[in-house]
């Protein structure tokens, strides 16, 4: 079955307001920056995204939160983007901070079809007891906050029970694609890509190259077809380094 989608404009086009999304990338690495872009186009608003992190204020997920057209984060951390620390700490935003593994893991097992499972993570910290701020008032005052979570003891060590994470719609990035939907994803942008992939009940993939089915080696596929519904071509040359480091002159001679 041929899943490549001449528009990036169609590929996003039947994605409602209110939607869930999972979103793939870790910082600004293998981010699905096309379709983003593509999404912040239109209208939709409402938007409940799962992702690493927000971008950054002008790239990536940060073109949406700078819109309000998000009014849910499900991340590990705020990152380098100062929008988003500023809505979450003004009640224009709710954010639910995850560990960063346990958000891998909650991703992985939605798409698994595992409802829930235990993990040492969180244990004995406000992840566990409740009461972290997921929503701020206008005055400051948290207006949601986190329930507490399940506890158990397995082996003689406590772990708590977190639920699984499934989103109508997963956006991923792929350094190749062939026709059918299998991806392979290059070095560290494999990241959170292939687990927001599994978790959409729609997934959209943009790749960097687009080749024939068969072309790929099947020992090679990161990410199967069977999860991919919808492929379009990456825009090339949009790439960005969130933090660029050099050595001082003086080292260099």
């Amino acid at each position: 079955m041929d899943k490549v989608v001449d528009s990036v404009a169609d590929a996003v086009a039947d994605i409602p307001g209110g939607a869930t999304l999972a979103v793939g990338g870790f910082g600004l690495c293998g981010i699905p920056s096309t379709l983003i872009a593509a999404l912040a186009r239109t209208e939709t608003a409402g938007l409940r995204v799962v992702s690493n992190n927000c971008g950054v204020d002008d790239w990536g997920l940060g073109l949406l939160l700078r819109a309000s057209r998000i009014a849910r984060m499900t991340s590990s951390y705020v990152g380098e983007n100062k929008e988003f620390a500023r809505q979450y700490l003004s009640g224009e935003l709710e954010v639910e901070l995850t560990p960063q593994g346990t958000l891998a893991e909650r991703l992985r097992a939605g798409g698994s079809g595992i409802p829930a499972f235990f993990t040492p993570a969180g244990v004995g910290t406000q992840v566990e007891e409740g009461g972290l701020p997921w929503r701020y008032a206008a005055d400051g005052s948290v207006a949601v906050a986190s329930l507490p979570k399940e506890g158990r003891d397995f082996g003689g060590r406590r772990y708590l029970l977190e639920e699984s994470i499934t989103a109508d719609f997963a956006l991923v990035r792929a350094e190749v694609a062939d026709r059918h939907g299998n991806c392979v994803f290059h070095s560290a942008a494999r990241n959170f890509n292939p687990l927001c992939a599994m978790a959409g009940r729609t997934t959209l993939v943009e790749a960097e190259r687009i080749v024939q089915a068969g072309e790929l080696d099947p020992d090679a596929v990161h990410l199967p077809g069977v999860y991919v519904d919808r492929i379009v071509a990456a825009d090339p040359v949009d790439k960005r380094v969130e933090r660029r480091t050099v050595r001082p002159a003086a080292q260099e001679a």
